[in-house]
């Protein structure tokens, strides 16, 4: 019989995490350790990643519905499980305790350091000081494709940013992405797109915030810049709810978070209604620990991938999890040479 239990974690940043929504020093989330009660020295793990004042499940009730859930594990079926981040943890472990205990979530090559996934850089928000530093260090480390969070400073500053960008680094190559989380107003948001159109921008995620489907539509028709749905997917596990969505706003891109948008199966549904559109993708770690990102990152290798991922927010914290990943210049590898190492995680039955 299937057994469960739970921990509760606070993963601390190594500076001060800042979006356009909310400045972050440590962020909480919960793991789940499932084991059959024959074998109990065989377990999986998974990461139940809630993102307070994100997650469409980021409730009071959140740690009392995920006990409820570890105590019924016997008889549950992931469509049982409403919450995002839950059902992706409860996953992560059933695919872990399945495959070994191994923290081994989706087979494929890139466990035995055969190919990295190539990543992109990613440039938090800060003062205009420090984000040109960050984007200085993500240059020189060698990645050619950088991500950077904007919509904090004046906007006059990050147009100073991008065009530093491209003309210090001219002959780099570099493909830019930008990601507003939803900083504009629907009223100015062509406006402001048109001008950073100018430093040739591969893509901007959601440029306004979400809901606004009509508003959303009229952007992605006529935005120079191609649009990148984020915000947009959280929390829509529903087939039917998946499909309005992209029939009315037919995005350029949508941005897979499987932890914020229905775990993995949820997740492969999006890649197949989006491409029946033509619709593109890639996925995005959602701020979650060595744990989850492996997950992800697992799950990304046994696709066909054409494009960088977002998946460099491993090195974050100064209490992630030990683990096999690590960063070799622009990709995110794995080395089945390093051990799992949990024993920080206090368990709760």
């Amino acid at each position: 019989m299937l057994r469960a239990a739970y921990c509760r974690y606070l993963l601390k940043f190594n500076f001060v995490a800042i979006t356009s929504r909310q400045s972050m020093t440590e962020k909480e989330t919960f793991f789940i350790k499932v084991w059959d009660t024959d074998y109990p020295e065989f377990y999986g793990v998974g990461e139940c990643a809630v993102f307070r004042g994100l997650s469409s499940d980021d409730t009071a009730e959140y740690e009392s519905k995920l006990i409820n859930i570890c105590h019924n594990i016997h008889n549950l079926s992931l469509e049982d499980i409403d919450q995002s981040s839950v059902r992706f943890g409860v996953e992560t472990a059933l695919f872990d305790l399945k495959n070994g205990g191994k923290r081994i979530i989706f087979p494929s090559d890139w466990l035995y350091q055969t190919h990295g996934i190539e990543i992109n850089g990613l440039v938090w928000m800060g003062d205009f000081s420090t984000m040109r530093k960050r984007l200085e260090e993500k240059v020189e480390a060698g990645f050619r494709c950088i991500k950077i969070k904007i919509g904090a400073l004046d906007f006059e500053r990050e147009i100073q940013l991008l065009k530093f960008l491209r003309e210090e680094y001219s002959d780099y190559n570099i493909q830019l992405r930008l990601d507003a989380n939803g900083a504009f107003s629907a009223s100015e948001a062509l406006n402001l797109i048109d001008r950073l159109a100018k430093y040739d921008i591969h893509s901007i995620e959601q440029p306004i915030r979400p809901l606004q489907w009509k508003s959303m539509k009229e952007i992605c028709k006529y935005s120079p810049i191609p649009i990148a749905l984020d915000e947009e997917l959280i929390g829509n596990m529903d087939y039917d709810h998946r499909c309005r969505l992209l029939d009315a706003i037919f995005p350029q891109y949508i941005i897979l978070k499987p932890s914020l948008c229905g775990g993995f199966s949820t997740a492969n549904g999006w890649i197949k209604d989006a491409e029946d559109r033509d619709i593109k993708w890639w996925a995005t770690s959602a701020l979650e620990s060595d744990i989850g990102l492996n997950a992800i990152a697992q799950w990304v290798a046994s696709k066909k991938i054409s494009m960088p991922q977002g998946l460099g927010t491993g090195k974050l914290y100064t209490n992630n999890i030990i683990s096999p990943l690590y960063i070799d210049r622009t990709k995110l590898m794995y080395n089945p040479g390093v051990d799992w190492n949990l024993s920080c995680l206090q368990w709760t039955i």
